[in-house]
């Protein structure tokens, strides 16, 4: 078996998240870089609890209320639960999920805990979201998903590390193309809106620590879903997007990321 460098003393993004919503899956360049972000923001393990809730209840209305059963899920990170496939396979046990990252962790991490139900079907891509044309064409979506039915797109948490935002479309455009109408895209992304200080700090701590970031305002993460139908309520601060019974009240003070589902015609 040929060993892989998981580049350990590097801080990695889906390292650090996982540290910041209580994971053991990291190492101390990612709790280093986790402790310099939370002392300028100390809340941030709030957000990213409220995103991965947020997560929860856009894949939970688009198979309950929408009735996608397949979904693409794009910059996988470390598992957490709940994860995309028990939510959706909790609706409908046949429904099938390929998860896609490009870190060596993630992907060994993957392959022991994210298993399917036996009616359904979960697979693991390890590939670059820049590569989308490579994406779809892999095996591993080939043959879990049917591209002539809808699929759901998520992209949660992964796109502020696209920094350029023609870059971002285009890779969000390509996903899309060949997909049939009723297919969604689900996005969440870092914004710095809601910090009395603009963020600076925070963004900053990232990109020093060799984790590219882009903050965007509420107007720039909508322009991401170009012509796709938005969802009510739109775009919105990810703990105001169709809460639930089962979610804490959060301030919006404490949320760092804007989110939104919108539906292709």
């Amino acid at each position: 078996m040929t060993n892989v460098d998981l580049h350990t003393d590097v801080a990695h993004s889906a390292r650090v998240y996982d540290y910041l919503l209580g994971g053991k899956d990291n190492f101390e360049a990612d709790r280093a870089a986790a402790a310099r972000m939370i002392e300028s923001t100390p809340a941030l393990p709030v957000s990213m609890r409220a995103n991965r809730q947020f997560m929860r209840r856009v894949v939970s209305y688009l198979a309950a209320e929408r009735g996608i059963r397949q979904f693409l899920d794009i910059g996988t990170g470390l598992p957490t639960s709940p994860n995309l496939h028990e939510v959706v396979q909790g609706i409908d046990p046949e429904a099938r999920v390929v998860y896609v990252d490009n870190d060596p962790i993630v992907l060994t991490h993957a392959r022991a805990l994210l298993t399917s139900t036996t009616q359904g079907r979960t697979a693991y891509l390890d590939a670059d979201l820049h590569r989308p044309d490579e994406i779809l064409d892999a095996p591993e979506v080939r043959e879990t998903l049917d591209l002539r039915r809808p699929v759901a797109v998520t992209m949660i948490a992964v796109l502020q590390h696209v920094t350029d935002d023609a870059e971002a479309r285009r890779v969000i455009d390509a996903l899309l193309a060949p997909l049939p109408a009723g297919s969604a895209l689900g996005i969440s992304a870092v914004t710095v809106e809601t910090l009395p200080d603009g963020g600076g700090r925070t963004v900053a701590t990232y990109n020093s620590s060799g984790i590219p970031v882009r903050a965007r305002t509420r107007a720039e993460v909508a322009a991401l879903f170009g012509p796709l139908r938005p969802v009510e309520p739109g775009i919105t601060l990810v703990s105001r997007w169709r809460p639930d019974a089962a979610d804490p009240v959060v301030d919006d003070s404490q949320v760092y990321m804007y989110g939104g589902v919108a539906l292709k015609e």
